[in-house]
């Protein structure tokens, strides 16, 4: 793992972190073809032409796109050139959470590992990329947009993420974990079936006798919290009540949370679906602390199966998600674009896992 810091290399083995240098207010909004069009008054078209030799355009035309150029101090995007310029052998993994995510949700971990093993068979390098604020979001696009990787594998995208459309307007080839909310038609992505997945586990729950099913949902700007709350209304129908659901942002201190609220809205609940299995964790513990016996009082179960459920107490039910096909998929998806290939999206099942907490 490499890992680049400010100025350093420390050597680690197969993924590679960057902690980009802080950048001035001017370089946060780095100019783009977009810009560069505009100023010329041609089209993005054109203006990509020029930059790749500057074929079938006029001399005004051509004038006009370099005089733009050197007034908006564009600087030529290296993926809008690979087939001129190579490659960098390297891709892109893109978190757009805060730093201590990426140590506190084993999903990460799992996927960064399987995306490292991918790349690892390809003779490619894995670069990580943390970027849970603005900052960090400039210097994350200046970062990619320098040409220092092929594409960008992005993890965890939430509705609004603005990462999204800056990499979109640089022509950086992008695969998203999950559906990218507004963005589904535009950036592939490798997702599991979320609905599906949310369906199966109720009707486990039903099946075991519950009959009041609360549900613990993650952030609904995220597909999994969005998609996974819509599985469970579809599941229970008529039966849907608002007073069984509480929100959560997939940490285990917001399942207890959510928990704790759920036992005083609710306390003939009999079962509860939280959206990930470490906001499980979380309820699991309020549980034991109101004296809930799981699953006698109250069954719980979760949604990943990422090495977490099975060591709990009890030992977690709950939806496996196959981060290992996951992790393959999203860096196929990406060497397919990067070599010239449309984008697609492709999902995914998941699969119940029933241990003893139900």
């Amino acid at each position: 793992m490499t890992v680049h810091t400010t100025g350093r290399q420390i050597s680690r083995g197969g993924v590679t972190v960057v902690s980009v240098a802080t950048t001035s207010a001017a370089d946060r909004r780095r100019p783009t073809i977009r810009d560069v069009a505009a100023a010329a008054g041609v089209s993005r078209g054109t203006v990509s032409r020029v930059m790749n030799g500057g074929h079938w355009v006029s001399p005004d035309a051509r004038r006009a796109v370099e005089r733009a150029i050197r007034e908006t101090g564009y600087r030529v995007n290296r993926h809008a050139r690979s087939l001129v310029t190579g490659r960098a052998n390297s891709l892109a993994f893109l978190l757009t959470e805060p730093q201590q995510r990426l140590f506190a949700d084993p999903n990460f971990a799992i996927l960064l590992r399987g995306a490292a093993e991918a790349l690892d068979a390809r003779g490619m390098t894995l670069v990580l990329l943390v970027a849970g604020n603005d900052k960090e979001r400039a210097n994350a696009t200046s970062y990619v947009t320098a040409g220092h990787v092929d594409g960008v594998l992005l993890i965890s995208t939430h509705e609004n993420e603005p990462l999204i459309g800056s990499l979109l307007a640089e022509g950086v080839p992008t695969v998203a974990c999950g559906i990218p909310l507004g963005y589904a038609d535009r950036v592939a992505s490798v997702s599991v079936d979320e609905i599906g997945g949310a369906r199966a586990m109720v009707q486990h729950l039903k099946a075991c006798g519950r009959r009041r099913i609360g549900m613990i949902t993650g952030p609904l700007d995220t597909p999994g919290g969005r998609y996974r709350l819509e599985g469970y209304r579809q599941e229970l129908g008529d039966a849907f009540d608002e007073r069984l659901v509480a929100h959560g942002d997939y940490s285990a201190a917001s399942g207890s949370a959510a928990m704790a609220e759920l036992l005083e809205r609710a306390p003939d609940l009999d079962a509860v679906f939280a959206a990930s299995d470490l906001m499980a964790s979380g309820a699991l513990v309020t549980l034991r602390k109101a004296g809930r016996a799981v699953p006698d009082d109250v069954a719980v179960a979760g949604f990943d199966d990422s090495g977490l459920a099975e060591t709990l107490d009890p030992p977690l039910t709950t939806m496996h998600q196959p981060f290992d096909r996951i992790s393959a998929e999203m860096v196929s998806l990406l060497l397919e674009e990067i070599g010239g290939a449309p984008h697609r999206s492709v999902t995914l099942p998941a699969q119940l896992v029933v241990r003893a907490s139900t």
